[in-house]
């Protein structure tokens, strides 16, 4: 049975932090939608955070999605405990629908839940998260895809498909039902990015949290990093952005933005250069400079009818601390995206 779920009076007093400037806005894993004239961003965050804004350059802190820790993936994924990363939002049919993801770093006994509402105005009087559960969920020694960093995208044909994963055997790809709950039967797994061995960074000697695992390739997420893909259509083509190499490390962090399209939603996905999205290939939207060394983990909106980046990057001013970076998209002659960071 769904889970009726409410911002709490607490909750809300408790992040009453108004008046921050985009460039200083502490944020992990951005996703934002317009409703009612008012922004709404949530982020990773515990029970999701949630901001707003009424201009995209100053925020409130609005409070969470939940009150407490979802039960069901309490009990599903060992040691989560309510801190909720890379929201999803979609807008379809009257309904708003927020994916989310239930995890521990470095593992794959992961989960990826919904939860929906008729409005994302608190004011509102229909202002109520219902929470459907588990949409998809992975086994450590069981599967080799991570159930993390859902995104949400309708096709042409009003489809819904879901697109996840980090690390071990990519991203995957799956169709939804009608409800956008759950896949659809009988469910099809499409394989859409992937670094094999040799096409992706060295990052052994870099970084401690990449090693071998002592119980085997089973439980091995390897050098492959590549995570939080965004599909978006764009005239003929929909584009895959992903994010590639290591998010979260301050100074360290080597994320990077790249794309590839395809006319069909479930691929191949190839890049500029032809090169297939499951064989190491990507086309750089956006990589770091001297002040943002990492930059990644993005959502693509149209603001205003221009098709916008959010995303996050380790900012040098701020002590490497994770910032809220919003740029315009810019399209090639022949389709490519690129932002200037």
């Amino acid at each position: 049975m769904a889970t009726i779920l409410s911002l709490t009076a607490v909750s809300a007093q408790n992040f009453n932090r108004v008046d921050i400037n985009t460039e200083d806005l502490p944020t992990h894993d951005p996703v934002v939608m317009e409703c009612d004239g008012t922004w709404y961003m949530f982020t990773t965050g515990f029970l999701v955070d949630i901001m707003t804004s009424k201009d995209l350059v100053t925020w409130d802190f609005s409070g969470h999605v939940f009150d407490k820790a979802p039960e069901w993936a309490v009990e599903m994924v060992p040691g989560y405990n309510g801190h909720t990363w890379a929201p999803d939002i979609l807008f379809h049919n009257g309904t708003y629908y927020l994916y989310y993801s239930c995890s521990t770093f470095g593992k794959n006994t992961s989960a990826i839940g919904v939860a929906t509402n008729k409005t994302l105005n608190p004011d509102s009087p229909d202002y109520k998260w219902v929470d459907h559960g588990c949409v998809v969920n992975s086994v450590g020694g069981r599967d080799l895809w991570n159930a993390i960093d859902p995104n949400v995208v309708i096709d042409e044909e009003g489809t819904g498909w879901l697109s996840f994963g980090s690390f071990w055997g990519g991203i995957k790809l799956v169709r939804l039902d009608e409800t956008l709950t759950r896949p659809s039967k009988p469910e099809v797994w499409y394989p859409i990015c992937r670094r094999p061995e040799g096409t992706a960074e060295d990052t052994s000697k870099t970084d401690d949290a990449i090693t071998a695992d002592p119980r085997g390739t089973d439980f091995d997420p390897g050098n492959g990093a590549v995570e939080a893909p965004f599909i978006y259509k764009h005239g003929d083509y929909y584009y895959l952005f992903v994010s590639y190499d290591l998010c979260c490390r301050g100074a360290k962090s080597t994320y990077k933005v790249v794309c590839g399209r395809s006319k069909t939603v479930n691929g191949p996905y190839l890049d500029a250069e032809g090169n297939s999205l499951m064989l190491g290939g990507g086309t750089i939207v956006v990589s770091g400079n001297e002040r943002f060394p990492g930059i990644g983990h993005c959502a693509v909106v149209d603001v205003k009818g221009k098709a916008t980046l959010f995303c996050h990057a380790y900012d040098k001013k701020a002590d490497y601390g994770s910032r809220l970076v919003i740029r315009e998209i810019n399209w090639d002659k022949n389709g490519w995206p690129s932002v200037k960071l």
